[in-house]
């Protein structure tokens, strides 16, 4: 899918999320990554063969 130089990581790749953006849907809440890889705005994410990547965001600690 990505045909721009130089090449975004693939969906395998611990750098997935660097890929470019290709498809932005913030009225929905999710984007579309140049590897395939949908990401939605929870940090969660939708791998190409079917993956679910839990929400990843830092949690906060209250006192």
């Amino acid at each position: 899918m990505c045909t721009h130089t130089p090449h975004c990581p693939p969906a395998s790749s611990p750098a997935a999320e660097a890929a470019r953006v290709v498809a932005s849907h913030p009225e929905q809440g999710w984007s579309l990554l140049c590897n395939a890889v949908l990401v939605f705005d929870d940090t969660g994410e939708l791998l190409p063969d079917g993956r679910v990547i839990d929400p990843h965001r830092p949690l906060t600690i209250t006192a």
